[in-house]
């Protein structure tokens, strides 16, 4: 047994990922590729320390849920649908009935203070900066995943988290309405033999097609980048039923959350929201981590990021990419993609974006992007083509950065010491006469 465990765990590091599509059955293919990507997201969510993402998620969260129900409690109200938003919300803590009642009377007294002008001024101010945190910590954490540096603009950010508040409402109400549609159908038609149990069988797999959709829409549209439907179709679908695993488990755990509530009396609800937030938030990334995976999945080179390679083999790439972006550049042709740059020079894709985004912080290249989440960004250079050199891509890599230590230079004027700075300054100079668009 010890052997075989051996030898399993042998495959999983390193035989898995040598396996070639001709080498098995597509089936067998098909599910090696599966249990590489979970092994992906799995490595990938440890070491980018997503439970510390998922620690503070939870902290803001807790900040933010009060005035974020306020305001979909709000705008349901002015549609007169704010019942509605009510019973959902209790459906989604159906889990946490007494976290449930708290929030829901948190709510009500903050729209009724807010009427009265209690909450204006600096009050309206903090709950609006607790909103904000935590939008831009999910944005940030699911930036972090996607290995995206630019975050959105401020004009789409508040358009994007305007529009998510007023929809959000919108969604719910038909939803719920849809639920009693086929909960009425299903009483109804209940003595049919065939229909009945089909509209039972339909409203017990509501919960978990909508908590898909909402994570599935999460993981397109919260990155900001661009995010194939089908490559969140599976992690979104995943992280649904997890979520309503969640929930059946709490539900279900009367007994231990009762031995709970009888050792800390009312203030459990706390905690035990605090747990079931937190699990949430651990579900969520790591279907986003899988959901990254899949879309930019590449056997080994996947796996090898810029922080592994060599200073030389990164100054070696970099002169490749501006030597393709320059010479695109000098014919007049449409300048290149990250994606078409990595079908070119065989460069995996995270480490060709992390290059590119190197070369942009340098000035030796600059972005254009026609689409606000960059999925037609391209990529031309920053300046002249004649003084675009291999040198001077040496020269700015090396120097970029802080330069704040108070070093101890009083022995460079020394004769060793002027000949290292003289060969420098002879090596620069002579790859200052190889321009990049001749490589």
């Amino acid at each position: 047994m010890g052997e075989r465990i051996k030898r399993l765990v042998d495959f999983l590091k390193v035989g898995i990922w040598t396996v070639d599509r001709h080498d098995v059955s597509p089936v067998r293919y098909i599910v090696y590729e599966v249990i590489r990507k979970l092994l992906l997201a799995i490595e990938c969510f440890t070491t980018k320390r997503m439970i510390d993402s998922a620690g503070y998620l939870t902290y803001s969260t807790l900040l933010a849920i009060v005035p974020i129900m306020a305001v979909l409690f709000a705008v349901a109200r002015g549609f007169g649908y704010n019942k509605y938003i009510e019973e959902w919300f209790r459906d989604l803590l159906s889990s946490q009935p007494q976290a449930a009642d708290i929030i829901v009377g948190f709510v009500n007294s903050y729209l009724v203070h807010t009427k009265s002008g209690v909450f204006l001024g600096i009050g309206l101010i903090v709950m609006l900066w607790t909103v904000i945190m935590l939008v831009y910590n999910i944005e940030q954490a699911f930036n972090n995943i996607w290995q995206v540096k630019k975050p959105r603009s401020l004009f789409r950010t508040i358009t994007d988290y305007m529009g998510m508040f007023l929809l959000a409402p919108v969604i719910i109400v038909v939803s719920s309405g849809l639920s009693i549609f086929m909960a009425t159908v299903a009483g109804e038609t209940d003595r049919i033999a065939l229909l009945g149990p089909v509209m039972r069988c339909l409203i017990a797999v509501m919960p978990y097609v909508f908590m898909s959709a909402v994570f599935v829409a999460l993981y397109v549209f919260m990155p900001n980048t661009k995010v194939k439907f089908r490559c969140a179709l599976f992690p979104g679908i995943l992280a649904g039923v997890a979520m309503q695993g969640l929930q059946l488990f709490y539900i279900h755990s009367q007994i231990w959350v009762s031995s709970y509530n009888a050792i800390y009396g009312s203030f459990a609800a706390l905690p035990l929201f605090m747990l079931w937030v937190q699990i949430s938030w651990i579900i969520c990334l790591f279907g986003a981590e899988l959901c990254y995976a899949s879309q930019n999945f590449e056997d080994f080179a996947f796996r090898a990021g810029t922080d592994e390679i060599s200073h030389r083999y990164r100054l070696m790439m970099s002169v490749m990419l501006m030597s393709h972006i320059c010479r695109r550049f000098e014919k007049g042709e449409k300048p290149y993609t990250a994606l078409e740059l990595r079908m070119i020079t065989n460069i995996p894709i995270r480490v060709t974006q992390d290059l590119l985004y190197d070369l942009t912080r340098i000035h030796m290249i600059s972005e254009v992007t026609c689409d606000e989440k960059g999925e037609d960004s391209v990529y031309q250079p920053a300046e002249d083509l004649q003084r675009l050199t291999v040198g001077a891509l040496i020269d700015r890599m090396e120097a970029y950065g802080k330069w704040s230590f108070n070093l101890n230079t009083s022995g460079c004027d020394r004769v060793a010491w002027t000949r290292v700075l003289r060969a420098r300054a002879d090596y620069l100079d002579e790859q200052r006469n190889v321009l990049l668009k001749e490589l």
